[in-house]
């Protein structure tokens, strides 16, 4: 767990880190905002394919190996992005990200489930995620702080030494991973006759395309809304990662007894402060508070989604983790191309404004179509 745990860590850390430093990567790489966004979604765009593909192409292989190499390919999209001279080049290194990203979130919930007892699953799930709270604490506001103090590079320079630790901590713990269970188009394919597969799927479209508009773009709305320092906003970007480390700790535990309830609180709280931005976002303490707690609901969402799809397919476990891991990227590319429309063209505000819609339809999703079936807590 502690190795898939660091995995995560490295991933996740890289994957967020644009939101902290957009402003000021556009303006060296001479691009818009929105364009600079764009980082985000070349990333999820190519996780989306990868998520499905890359168990596929694997199938074969020792798991143990195809997590070292997906490693190697995080610290390599960390080279390009820390030593890129144009928005091609930053792209290319996001693109090899997505294909890291997406392979190894697309197998992590299949070898949790065969690490534990099934009853401990959402348990070990929020273990792995640990992971990405850490991150979520670390990425976001110390990138903000070294892209001050060193340019935005140096924060990628940070990404790829977490990347070293992340492949040489693997490379010694990992036990030999043998593939297990059927991994093709046709298992694949099956899966989107089961109803509860497909209200999952949809609403992680809607609810994280939501979550990723709003959070890709919050440092403008800070920035230009707010109008906050740059110290203010490293501070509140702690607070929110903060929010998150103990969100998937709670997250976890109300997936442990109703995932549906997880996902229908976190989304109802997010939309919420995606409204208190729109009508108070010009208030510090308004804005504080909002991103702050944003962090919290956001914990609820990664192992409420990995929970519904894996109970929902447990014979497919690993096809189900690629579905749902190629959902949760094209929603973060939804989010990201939304978000920095609305940002280019109607201002900062635009980005809650499309989280507010997209979480709200979700969320009702959610609540009407998910899993009802409680399980008993462990």
């Amino acid at each position: 767990m502690a190795s898939l745990s660091l995995g995560v860590f490295g991933l996740v850390t890289a994957e967020f880190l644009p939101a902290s430093l957009l402003t000021a990567m556009a303006a060296d790489l001479h691009v818009s905002v929105g364009a600079a966004g764009q980082a985000v979604t070349a990333t999820a765009l190519v996780g989306a394919v990868a998520a499905p593909a890359v168990p596929l192409l694997t199938r074969r292989l020792d798991r143990r190996w195809v997590l070292l190499a997906l490693t190697a390919l995080l610290l390599l999209s960390n080279v390009l992005a820390s030593t890129a001279q144009s928005l091609g080049v930053l792209l290319a290194g996001r693109v090899v990200l997505g294909i890291a990203l997406g392979g190894f979130w697309s197998m992590a919930a299949a070898l949790t489930m065969r690490l534990v007892p099934a009853p401990l699953f959402p348990r070990a799930m929020s273990l792995v995620l640990t992971g990405v709270s850490i991150a979520t604490v670390c990425a976001a506001p110390v990138g903000a702080w070294m892209g001050e103090l060193w340019g935005w590079r140096s924060a990628f320079v940070a990404a790829g030494a977490v990347g070293v630790l992340a492949f040489a901590v693997q490379l010694i713990t990992l036990p030999a991973l043998p593939p297990h269970g059927e991994s093709s188009l046709r298992a694949m394919g099956e899966l989107f006759t089961r109803p509860a597969v497909r209200f999952a799927l949809l609403a992680v479209l809607l609810v994280i395309s939501g979550h990723f508009a709003g959070f890709t773009y919050i440092r403008a709305v800070m920035e230009q809304v707010t109008r906050l320092p740059v110290e203010a906003i490293s501070a509140v970007l702690l607070g929110y990662g903060i929010g998150g480390f103990f969100g998937n700790f709670a997250g976890g535990w109300l997936a442990g007894r109703s995932e549906r309830h997880a996902i229908a609180a976190g989304g109802a709280l997010i939309v919420l402060l995606a409204a208190s931005l729109l009508v108070a976002g010009s208030s510090p303490v308004v804005t504080a508070v909002a991103v702050s707690l944003w962090g919290f609901a956001f914990g609820a969402f990664p192992v409420g989604f990995q929970t519904w799809i894996v109970r929902a397919a447990p014979d497919q476990a690993e096809a189900a983790g690629g579905l749902i891991v190629a959902a949760f990227q094209i929603a973060i590319a939804s989010g990201a191309i939304g978000g920095g429309l609305l940002v280019d063209h109607v201002g900062a505000l635009g980005a809650p404004a499309f989280a507010v819609v997209a979480v709200t339809l979700g969320t009702l999703l959610t609540w009407r179509w998910g899993p009802r079936v409680v399980p008993a807590p462990a």
